[in-house]
């Protein structure tokens, strides 16, 4: 025997392999940790191939980190269609218009209700709603023989609206159904919402996914943001787009443990990639430059103002994105962002970003800390900096009353400062370039 396909039973200990190659996990989400680790212990030198639509978040982190290969299959099969996705309140004109339009056209539906003890309740309540349709429910706790009669007459379409719980969510293949209704959508995790909208739109029809939820002033904000999620990439193929979403809030989890997602608000998402990534190039044995952060105080207001982003999650996120972005590119990238979501820039946001720009500016010249008042700007430096120590002598021999190295070598400059922010931002500029136009990572003068 050369291939072997199974379930869970493939990790029993009474089973063996003569000589394992190649081991591929379908539906990886699907597995915990202790499974997956099993499963690469079955041979210590096995080739893992994952398969997944949804990714778990401490899956993706390790993929986007180089722990692992990342490969993405874009390309739709041919004729499908895009699910058109609604949230709506859980009434009943809504459930009886989308299931009599679906039996109009021949099709099947889905009505997930996650709950055993009143499924049956819910399949009556659909009765009444839809007298002419053929109503059945099915859960995992049934027995195994009436569970595949069931499943057996909803594929030979001898049943037209099946009342079931998640158990659909995976590895279900019927065409001829295409609208869903999922009930109290708000209890689902997004990767589990894009399971079960993927049960629906497998042929060259028009599907249809319905999200029922109570009032939205009921629901916490994280549900509402989640639900919303899933309505705006609806698109063929936007799983990936999806768990990214997923892993943004919810966080990569412990790459060396059991948890699969969380402890992402601890250092925020930007800057815990970038911890995982220097790390992996270090055991790749990869240079990775030292970049100690600039200690930068400067006397004017710089934030991003409550009344702009009024979300304080929102706000958090930017400022982490802000204070681990190295390179300018990325500051256009955010300032662009937040005109596009929140409109145009206030000044306190403006200053914000370019005040982040120096301080990038400022550690490629191995700047370690910079004071700016009124009055007078101190200056810290590295041992490798960019200092033109021979430029900076000859200002000091030229004006003793503004320059002044002080004992702790720290640089300080006594000048009457422009009174705003930009003409002090430009000045500031053009004194440090006096003796800072080296570039240590460019190796030119500017």
């Amino acid at each position: 025997m050369d291939i072997v396909i199974g379930t869970h039973r493939l990790l029993q200990k009474d089973i063996t392999f003569r000589d394992l190659g190649l081991l591929i996990i379908d539906e990886e989400h699907r597995f915990g940790v202790t499974h997956k680790e099993l499963l690469k212990k079955l041979s210590a030198t096995v080739d893992v191939l994952t398969l997944t639509a949804t990714p778990i978040p401490r899956t993706l982190q390790m993929s986007l980190s180089g722990l692992r290969d990342l490969s993405l299959i874009n390309t739709p099969p041919r004729a499908r269609l895009p699910i058109i996705t609604k949230i709506a309140r859980f009434r009943k004109d809504v459930i009886s218009e989308g299931i009599e339009r679906e039996l109009a056209r021949g099709g099947q539906v889905f009505f997930v209700h996650n709950r055993v003890k009143t499924i049956t309740k819910m399949a009556r309540l659909i009765q009444e709603l839809v007298p002419a349709a053929r109503v059945s429910y099915a859960h995992g706790q049934m027995d195994e023989k009436i569970l595949e009669e069931v499943m057996l007459a909803f594929m030979r379409h001898e049943i037209d609206v099946l009342v079931c719980t998640t158990i659909i969510e995976s590895g279900v293949d019927i065409p001829n159904v295409n609208t869903l209704f999922v009930h109290h959508a708000e209890q689902f995790g997004l990767s589990t919402l894009y399971q079960l909208r993927g049960r629906i739109g497998r042929s060259d029809r028009q599907a249809y996914a319905y999200f029922l939820i109570p009032h939205r002033s009921t629901l916490p904000r994280e549900a509402i943001k989640r639900l919303q999620t899933l309505q705006e990439f609806s698109t063929l193929g936007s799983g990936f787009k999806l768990s990214l979403m997923d892993l943004n809030m919810r966080g990569g989890g412990d790459l060396l443990g059991r948890r699969q997602s969380g402890r992402i608000a601890e250092v925020g998402f930007e800057l815990y990639t970038r911890i995982i990534e220097e790390e992996v190039k270090k055991l790749k044995g990869q240079w990775v430059e030292p970049r100690p952060p600039v200690d930068l105080k400067l006397p004017f207001a710089l934030l991003l103002p409550e009344s702009y982003i009024p979300e304080t999650g929102l706000r958090l996120m930017f400022y982490r994105r802000l204070s681990t972005a190295t390179k300018v590119d990325e500051i256009e990238e955010i300032r662009d962002e937040l005109r596009d979501r929140f409109g145009p820039l206030p000044e306190e946001a403006e200053r914000l970003l370019d005040v982040v720009r120096l301080k990038i500016w400022l550690t490629v010249r191995g700047i370690t800390a910079l004071q700016g008042k009124k009055d007078e700007i101190t200056v810290s430096f590295s041992e490798e900096s960019a200092l033109n120590r021979s430029r900076l002598v000859a200002l000091i021999q030229e004006d003793p009353r503004c320059y002044k190295l002080s004992p702790s070598q720290k640089l300080i400059i006594r000048m009457r400062m422009p009174e705003t922010f930009h003409a002090y931002l430009q000045k500031l500029y053009s004194i440090l370039k006096q003796f800072l136009g080296y570039d240590r990572n460019l190796g030119s003068r500017e």
